[in-house]
């Protein structure tokens, strides 16, 4: 007899299991059949215990974008339930996503004035994009702010920087995607606009640019570029946006051209520019230093750190709202001659997103025009925390989706430099995604 504890007993016992086990069909397919049982019962738990997160999250992601687009509702009545109240009693209506146009008239010393002013937030509506245009491919031209707005596709511009009325040329700091057009006045002040991821905000400061030209022994430093010569002891800078051809030399100067950093010409006499080309303008001193290195000749423009990242600057003056602050610095930016009473054009902004543009009729009965401490103190009223003036007077025009709101002399407004203007534009997927298949033809 073989006791229970021991190994014997053990094998004895596994040995004649499996031989019943291989003598009986019945047995075999069952133990087959709870294999194949267990192994499915396995699976399906696997595949349940992989599933249930993902539904999680595909939940989780539909629910974070119910709550952006419960949030963007909330922004855009939000925004419109704050100017009903703001403009209480004015004509108000909202052309765009996030944009408020107001219609009102003020009253100052018993004299009418109609004030049209345009709120917009990049917050309520990101894909608002805020960027100067100028008339045309060349900075001496000139044409009205609405053709302006409808070459560039966009739904509100107003006009913007001075400009040289003979010829169209802007007077002042122009900047547009990042390429300097004009340099400051006066280092008046003007308006930086950032775009960083999907996000708009601005700065708003005078304006001074740093520009120099390098040989391999020297440097000179240049006094503008772009610009009408103020001196003749100042040394000036033009590239092919200028015109066909640059100035005449100051009196006993030159005018060198530059083509692939290799002085090709040098002349007092305007000269033809060229794609990849530039003239530099200068007195015969300073021309002389250029010149004993002909073969290699370089332009570098440094933006002041306060801005240096801006896609766009647009410059004019003067200052309006400072630090949420009137301040009107007109004899430093040597504008007293626009004081007066008169059409105005002003932009201003605040730290939330929002931005303001607004024109003032005037020289008309039933509208006086503002001085320019007037339009600050209306400035600072409706909320702005820095403000500046644009050009005014007959250039004044604010367009609105096809139509010229205010008062502009002509129902237009005179032909203009340059305008800033507000689009909406999508990024391309958006556009993409738009399109109806059904009405593509092939």
């Amino acid at each position: 007899m073989i006791n229970s504890g021991t190994d014997d007993y053990y094998r004895t016992y596994q040995g004649a299991y499996f031989s019943e086990y291989l003598a009986s069909k019945e047995k075999q397919d069952a133990k087959i059949n709870c294999i194949i049982f267990l192994f499915v019962l396995t699976v399906l738990l696997a595949v349940l215990g992989i599933s249930k997160p993902i539904f999680a999250n595909t939940q989780h992601i539909e629910n974070v974008k119910l709550a952006q687009d419960y949030e963007k509702v909330y922004l855009q009545e939000n925004f419109e339930k704050n100017i009903k109240n703001k403009y209480a009693g004015s004509y108000i209506a909202f052309p765009n996503k996030g944009v408020a146009h107001i219609k009102k008239i003020k009253y100052i010393n018993s004299k009418p004035i109609k004030i049209n002013i345009v709120e917009l937030n990049t917050n309520v509506n990101p894909y608002l994009k805020i960027q100067p245009q100028i008339a045309s491919t060349k900075l001496n031209s000139k044409t009205s702010v609405r053709k302006i707005a409808q070459k560039q596709g966009a739904i509100i511009a107003i006009n913007g920087g001075f400009f040289k009325p003979q010829t169209g040329v802007p007077l002042g700091a122009l900047m547009i995607n990042g390429e300097v057009l004009t340099g400051p006045i006066y280092n008046r002040v003007g308006i930086a606009i950032f775009e960083d991821n999907n996000k708009t905000y601005f700065k708003m400061d005078n304006i001074a640019f740093d520009i120099k030209a390098y040989t391999k022994d020297t440097s000179i430093k240049i006094d503008n570029i772009n610009q009408p010569r103020m001196l003749s002891t100042h040394t000036l800078l033009y590239t092919p946006i200028w015109g066909a051809k640059s100035p005449y030399a100051p009196k006993n100067g030159y005018n060198v051209l530059v083509s692939g950093n290799t002085i090709k010409k040098i002349s007092a006499n305007p000269i033809e520019i060229g794609q990849n080309e530039f003239v530099i303008s200068a007195p015969k001193s300073v021309i002389s230093k250029i010149a004993k290195n002909n073969k290699y000749l370089t332009i570098d423009i440094q933006i002041p750190d306060n801005i240096k990242g801006a896609k766009h600057i647009i410059g004019a003056g003067p200052y309006l709202v400072k630090n949420s602050q009137i301040y009107v610095d007109v004899k430093t930016q040597k504008l007293q001659a626009i004081s007066g009473k008169n059409p105005r054009s002003a932009v201003g902004f605040k730290n939330d997103g929002t931005f303001i543009i607004v024109t003032i009729d005037g020289r008309e009965k039933t509208s006086v025009g503002m001085t320019l401490f007037e339009l600050a103190k209306l400035m600072k009223n409706i909320g702005c925390e820095y403000a500046m003036n644009f050009d005014g007077g007959s250039s004044s025009a604010m367009y609105i989706k096809g139509k010229i709101v205010n008062s502009a002399i002509n129902y237009e407004g005179i032909a203009v430099s340059n305008a800033l203007t507000i689009s909406e534009i999508y990024p391309n997927e958006y556009q993409i995604s738009s399109i109806n298949s059904d009405s593509l033809q092939l």
